[in-house]
């Protein structure tokens, strides 16, 4: 994994405030933060952001990823997350913005988007079928200033060999629906994953150690020791 820092900046807030909670270890104090949005309607980011305890709106970005010319899958994926939360951030200034976009690379190389159809859906997971594919997973936090950072999470995921009763048995599901690859990480789809090597979250959608990551660098204060 690695992170990028765009630009280095300090987000102070302008009233300080002490944490609510007594006592030692991490604090959270939410009424010091500035409004954070996730740039995302996936319902598995919007879970994972939420397992944190970090209060936020969900406002989708406006962006067509058929519009995105870049065809390297990480540039790509780094480029789609940071299009999306600048789109948020032009529509409300003065909010953290979380930005996420996810890619996956088939073995030979495809790069796997998300299935127009049921055909396309089960096109990619035959491609997948017994081997491995790499998942990247980009996130680009653009703070109050409007100053922003972005980093990318690489994960690597094995298929079990499918037969064609179990590819029949996704397909019916719809769970490929909406989703990279066409599999999923975090639900039935797990039957069809032997291991992965990397960050389960980052495959689901949204890494979560490297948004903490992110969020200090840019120093959001989410949480207060």
């Amino acid at each position: 994994m690695r992170v990028r820092e765009v630009t280095s900046f300090i987000l102070t807030s302008p009233h300080p405030c002490p944490s609510p909670y007594g006592g030692g270890g991490i604090r959270m104090y939410d009424q010091c933060m500035s409004r954070i949005i996730l740039a995302s309607a996936s319902p598995q980011r919007k879970t994972l952001l939420a397992g944190l305890g970090v209060n936020f709106d969900v406002m989708p970005s406006r962006v067509d990823e058929s519009d995105c010319g870049e065809r390297d899958p990480a540039r790509r994926s780094e480029l789609l997350s940071a299009l999306k939360a600048r789109d948020v951030a032009s529509r409300h200034p003065g909010c953290v913005i979380i930005g996420c976009d996810t890619l996956v690379v088939a073995p030979d190389g495809q790069l796997l988007e998300k299935p127009r159809d049921e055909e396309d859906a089960l096109r990619m997971l035959s491609s997948q079928s017994g081997r491995t594919s790499l998942v990247h997973s980009a996130v680009t936090v653009i703070n109050a200033a409007g100053e922003e950072c972005s980093g990318i999470s690489t994960s690597s995921v094995m298929f079990k060999k499918l037969s064609q009763q179990e590819e029949e048995w996704w397909i019916s599901t719809r769970l490929w629906e909406d989703r990279s690859g066409g599999f999923q990480i975090d639900g039935p789809g797990q039957l069809m994953i032997e291991k992965i090597e990397g960050d389960w979250s980052g495959v689901v959608g949204l890494p979560v150690y490297l948004l903490g990551e992110l969020l200090k660098k840019a120093e959001v204060p989410i949480w207060k020791s």
